[in-house]
């Protein structure tokens, strides 16, 4: 998955890599080290194409959480790198955290959050680059609150004119809604047509009152 290559990474030189197709992880959160990390296939969820499941469709349409976007960074990274179920291990450590931090306060990175009364329960964060956005991690602690999330997430992008939704990986959970691979030469093609364009991630307020009908529609005629 990695070279081995030990990185000191400053938040100018994360940008450069992601126009280069390139990211870093940790091994776990109490690792130090960062690794680039370049896939031979890269995963993306086509923004024509996003399919949105009936049920979740309804639970967006019912706005049943209250969804804000770069609210709360460290509160969603923080969702992010804590241990899943399935794992007692993170790839979010300290570094990780300090840097997306300085990017988020730059302006490119940002979050979609998802509320019921004032608690976080899911949500999301990745990095904007041109028309290009790049998913990074996302987390819930009640059902679908991530995947209502990735929905708003894709509304936004679609409305804000972004070409490229990266997903680093495709895993079981992203196919539902159209994630596929592409091998790296076609990716790079794909993403410096995005880092070509411009995108306009702030087309709708982050304060909560973009309702579940605007985001399907935005995502419209792909919507299952």
């Amino acid at each position: 998955m990695h070279d081995g290559t030990r990185v000191e990474i400053t938040p100018e030189i994360l940008l450069k890599a992601y126009a280069a197709g390139i990211f870093p992880m940790a091994e776990d959160a109490d690792d130090p080290t960062l690794y680039w990390v370049e896939p031979r296939a890269r995963g993306v969820l086509p923004l024509n194409r996003f399919r949105v499941p009936r049920r979740l469709a309804r639970t967006v349409r019912a706005d049943a959480f209250t969804v804000r976007s770069d609210a709360d960074f460290d509160a969603v990274i923080g969702g992010c790198a804590a241990p899943r179920r399935d794992s007692e291990r993170t790839w979010i450590n300290g570094r990780i955290r300090d840097l997306y931090g300085a990017l988020f306060d730059l302006g490119h990175v940002h979050t979609v959050e998802v509320y019921a009364g004032e608690r976080l329960v899911g949500g999301l964060y990745g990095v904007s680059l041109g028309a290009a956005f790049f998913g990074e991690s996302m987390f819930h602690t009640v059902r679908d609150a991530s995947k209502v999330a990735l929905v708003h997430l894709m509304g936004r992008l679609r409305a804000g004119g972004y070409r490229l939704a990266d997903t680093q990986f495709v895993t079981e959970h992203l196919t539902q809604f159209g994630a596929e691979e592409m091998p790296r030469h076609a990716y790079k093609r794909r993403l410096a047509d995005a880092l070509d364009a411009a995108a306009d991630w702030s087309v709708w307020p982050g304060d909560g009152s973009v309702r579940g009908a605007q985001v399907l529609a935005a995502l419209a005629p792909d919507t299952a």
